[in-house]
């Protein structure tokens, strides 16, 4: 199938690829979405809406309309934690009659870890038949259920794996399980490890997952020490070194540590980037969208 994003053309091209991550806020004013995008556009190829990450926010779909409004492309993500498989495709169709291209597929972190740990969780479906729903829907033209869908949905579908999961055989079989499913690229939670990244890379390049996918591998700039060991108690697929704590710590007072956060998370860029099998860089910003521009511009992305 033919896909309409550029994010899907750049892929079959062979081209290098930055993407970042917007992370919706509790507001219905669009003018806040519409500034981030001015500050995107042009610079990276797609941004990721996330789905209600820590709680309930401005829904990925809206916020992807409103993106593609503002003429950036966005990356529709859809989380299985709060929906069925009939909500779930629902969306999927209001998303491709919107004209958004491309879907990035996932579990979503337990409830217990946002804002609202008391609400119910789903997991109807989990990540990977979600990539495999989507492809049927987008190449065979039906749902589930065997339903045929009237229109075209020409869709890229992506999705997210975690270099720093443990062990890393079963990792890389949940990697392939993806791309087998459907996943046209992957983009990892964020690397702060870089010899257990690359590990995980020669075990993705081995199994020639890096020729049948394209692997964007996530950064992420640190905003202090007190942040850091925060993100890594409070999540299992995220793993920061105790030398990049120490780093932060050392560099001194809450701008400092912040300047040294934005430091850490070029080299970064710079080491992995050109490594075999890389096809892109993922942005993650945690919330500091307006950072982007800098990183993108220090690394020479």
């Amino acid at each position: 199938m033919t896909h309409e994003s550029q994010l899907a053309k750049k892929i079959d091209a062979g081209d290098f690829i930055v993407t970042a991550e917007f992370l919706p806020r509790a507001s219905t004013d669009i003018s806040e979405i519409e500034a981030i995008a001015a500050s995107f556009k042009d610079k990276v190829t797609a941004v990721n809406v996330a789905d209600n990450p820590h709680g309930p926010v401005l829904s990925s779909l809206a916020g992807s309309l409103a993106l593609l409004k503002a003429g950036v492309e966005p990356v529709y993500q859809m989380v299985t934690r709060d929906r069925n498989r009939i909500a779930i495709q629902s969306d999927l169709l209001g998303a491709a009659a919107l004209g958004i291209r491309n879907v990035l597929c996932l579990s979503g972190h337990h409830q217990t870890l946002t804002k609202s740990s008391q609400s119910a969780n789903v997991y109807d479906i989990d990540s990977v038949q979600l990539i495999a729903a989507v492809k049927q829907m987008r190449d065979k033209g039906v749902l589930l259920d065997g339903t045929k869908i009237k229109g075209d949905f020409p869709v890229l579908i992506g999705a997210v794996a975690g270099p720093d999961m443990k062990p890393m055989e079963l990792n890389i079989m949940r990697l392939a399980k993806k791309v087998e499913a459907g996943a046209g690229f992957i983009q990892t939670q964020a690397v702060f490890d870089i010899e257990t990244f690359e590990n995980w890379l020669e075990q993705a390049r081995s199994r020639e997952l890096t020729k049948k996918t394209a692997i964007l591998p996530g950064v992420m700039p640190l905003e202090s020490a007190e942040k850091a060991e925060a993100l890594r108690e409070k999540y299992m697929d995220l793993f920061i070194p105790d030398s990049i704590i120490s780093r932060l710590k050392e560099a001194g007072d809450a701008a400092a540590q912040q300047k040294e956060g934005l430091a850490i998370c070029i080299e970064i860029i710079k080491k992995i980037k050109a490594m075999e099998g890389v096809k892109g860089i993922h942005i993650l910003s945690g919330g500091r969208e307006n950072m982007v521009p800098e990183i993108i511009a220090k690394s020479e992305l």
